[in-house]
């Protein structure tokens, strides 16, 4: 075999390695794991460890991922008609759409849970199992296409993953973990609407309604900025019940950021001063989570 051939056959299985990985959203699913982190640390409880820790991050690293590769799965033929999507590995025929996945994908998802279970607590393998399934079954198959406020229940993903976190430490929960989980859920319909009136005309072609095409550009603009206020609101009621200062400077100067780019989408509502709103929306939650966790582990 000659090296050309040998480099050949290395670089197409780097390309079904790449395809496989993005098969499963990923970056999604580490943010989603980053706030069930984010959401032990500000939990008072039992001290875990680090071996329990690292399952609690796998565990919703995983679930996120089967959750991805669900809504991936199921969606491929709608994915076609999108310019975001139509390279999805399952639209162009790079991974083979075959029942085999749904065999993975639920297997992934019960070892998942089941190591959360066995070696955190009931309630956050719970809450595990939840986040996924808020995300493929109420968002993807019940919601998507039947609902212009479909994002706003599926936005419960990212929520019960902080849950998941604070319940490793306290099955109990507490004020912080369910008001960071409050946030989350808040967070995630203006982040995705700012991103949807920017790709508004995609979703059209697709036949989702998702808010901007439902209702157009300008009144969604101006219900993005509304949810921002109230996301900006929710993000400081944590000072109330033990947050610090660390905290209260990430929550307040991210939601500052994002607050001015949703006014600006909301005064004219572009594709720029959209994606400049969907650009806010991720360092106002990368302040807050960071500001959080350094909060909490002061704490």
């Amino acid at each position: 075999m000659n090296t050309t051939t040998i480099a050949r056959r290395h670089a197409r299985t780097a390309q079904v390695a790449r395809d496989v990985l993005s098969l499963f959203k990923l970056r999604i699913g580490t943010l989603i794991m980053v706030t069930a982190l984010v959401g032990l640390a500000v939990t008072p409880g039992a001290a875990l460890s680090l071996a329990q820790v690292v399952v609690l991050a796998l565990s919703v690293l995983v679930a996120s991922a089967a959750a991805g590769a669900f809504n991936q799965y199921v969606e491929h033929e709608s994915d076609r008609l999108m310019a975001r999507t139509r390279q999805r590995a399952f639209v162009t025929g790079a991974l083979p759409h075959h029942p085999a996945w749904l065999a993975l994908i639920a297997a992934l998802l019960a070892g998942a849970v089941a190591a959360a279970w066995f070696t955190l607590n009931a309630a956050a393998a719970v809450y595990v199992f939840l986040g996924a399934f808020f995300y493929a079954v109420v968002y993807t198959v019940w919601l998507k296409r039947r609902s212009a406020w479909n994002i706003v229940i599926g936005g419960l993903a990212g929520s019960f993953a902080v849950l998941a976190g604070g319940a490793a430490a306290d099955p109990a929960l507490g004020p912080l973990p369910l008001l960071l989980a409050l946030v989350l859920f808040l967070w995630t319909p203006p982040h995705f609407w700012s991103l949807a009136i920017a790709n508004s005309a995609d979703y059209a072609a697709a036949g989702v309604p998702m808010l901007p095409v439902v209702v157009g550009p300008e009144r969604a603009a101006r219900i993005v900025f509304y949810s921002t206020v109230a996301l900006v609101a929710a993000s400081l009621l944590p000072l109330a019940f033990g947050a610090g200062p660390v905290y209260a400077i990430g929550a307040a100067g991210g939601g500052a950021h994002f607050l001015r780019k949703s006014w600006l989408l909301a005064r004219a509502p572009t594709r720029a001063t959209a994606m400049g709103s969907f650009f806010a929306s991720l360092v106002q939650l990368s302040a807050l989570l960071i500001a959080a966790t350094v909060d909490g582990l002061l704490r």
